[in-house]
């Protein structure tokens, strides 16, 4: 393997690492979401919870909405990028809705064929009957997809839809935008334009383009003390930025007094909004300590989600970053083997990867692209 075929296992092992960690954080956390510390101490001892929960089919790790959200974020990613010139057209903004859409047709029904026809209801990622279980989804977010109004607003004045709602679930689901393009600025503003889909708060939207950032930077090499400074720079230039600014400065701030605890992370906030999330991701990642394996990524994801707030979605965020920082092979096997319809996540993230390097080329190239992914 030359140079260039190292660096490119790398950056895939990058992709499909935060795509992965993310499923695993979401996992985690997600049978604890509503409990306090006090009940996770009583229940599991005083560290809290320390393993999966493993509630469903033949021992499985549940994902919730949030990896199911991602999960089709990246095929609306996918389909933008394998987009066959002067056949298919479009932005990616609107692949995405699109996707979203489809996301949410999993939500209203409870089997693929009762899905009506409709021109964005097409692709394989929908035929899966296992998504339309319903885990949870938060009310902005079907709720801002139902309104199908989409609108952007200028940076720093609340959006169309749901413009008070800054949730956390636009931080959830936007790890893929900093994946997939091709320079920070680039990932900021099309995760902060997406947000507004389902959150029109400006803090809701920045915070979602400040998360695609530093996962860009995480899987391009950037350390990940760099990486939040380097947010918190393009942040700076965004109307609106100061509560999102303010949370990644006290999350660096909160890391470097002493060893990390639940009562810490607290400090920060419950993770129910999209900066409170951002910020624990951070702090919890920041405190993994050193060396390679799969300590770190352990040692993250579990001070991620021992807290009273929304565990399932800052395991997701916070394994969003620990896998495009360390890679997938940073994730403990035996939580990976785990989880859910793997086969299908596997597969898609996959994809990503080969979409993320050569998708015009694949959109030519192999037919079968374009039956599982038809155009944007």
């Amino acid at each position: 393997m030359d140079h260039t075929d190292a660096e490119a296992a790398v950056f895939t092992s990058r992709i499909t690492g935060c795509l992965w960690a993310g499923a695993v954080g979401d996992a985690l956390g997600g049978p604890i979401e509503f409990s306090t510390l006090f009940g996770l101490r009583r229940q599991y001892g005083d560290t809290g919870i320390g393993d999966l929960l493993c509630e469903g089919p033949g021992g499985t790790a549940l994902i919730t909405d949030d990896t199911q959200m991602t999960m089709f974020t990246v095929e609306g990613l996918i389909r933008y990028g394998v987009r066959v010139p002067g056949k298919t057209a479009g932005s990616a903004e609107r692949a995405v809705l699109r996707a979203l859409q489809r996301w949410y047709d999993t939500q209203q029904f409870s089997d693929p064929a009762q899905v009506p026809a409709g021109d964005h209801r097409t692709g394989w990622l929908m035929g899966h009957r296992w998504l339309y279980h319903r885990r949870a989804p938060g009310e902005a977010c079907l709720s801002g997809l139902e309104s199908r109004l989409g609108g952007f607003s200028d940076w720093g004045v609340p959006g169309t839809v749901n413009p008070d709602s800054k949730g956390c679930g636009t931080v959830m689901r936007s790890a893929p935008f900093g994946l997939f393009a091709t320079d920070a600025p680039a990932a900021f503003d099309l995760s902060a334009r997406c947000a507004q889909y389902t959150h029109g708060h400006p803090t809701g939207y920045l915070a979602a383009g400040a998360t695609a950032a530093l996962v860009h930077h995480l899987s391009r090499g950037i350390e990940l003390r760099k990486a939040t400074e380097l947010t918190i720079e393009l942040l700076s230039a965004y109307p609106g930025h100061t509560e999102t600014s303010r949370a990644l400065s006290d999350a660096v701030l909160l890391a470097d007094q002493g060893a990390a605890t639940p009562e810490k992370v607290e400090k920060l906030g419950g993770g129910w909004v999209a900066e409170e999330a951002l910020a624990i991701a951070v702090y919890c990642a920041l405190n993994a300590g050193d060396g390679p394996g799969m300590g770190m990524m352990r040692r993250a994801l579990l001070l991620a989600v021992n807290h009273s707030g929304d565990s399932d979605s800052t395991g997701a965020v916070c394994g969003n970053l620990m896998g495009a920082w360390r890679g997938v092979e940073s994730i403990p096997s035996d939580w990976l083997v785990r989880l859910e319809n793997r086969d299908v996540m596997g597969a898609l993230f996959d994809d990503f990867a080969l979409a993320v390097r050569d998708g015009p080329s694949l959109a030519r190239g192999i037919p079968q692209w374009q039956e599982r992914y038809p155009g944007a």
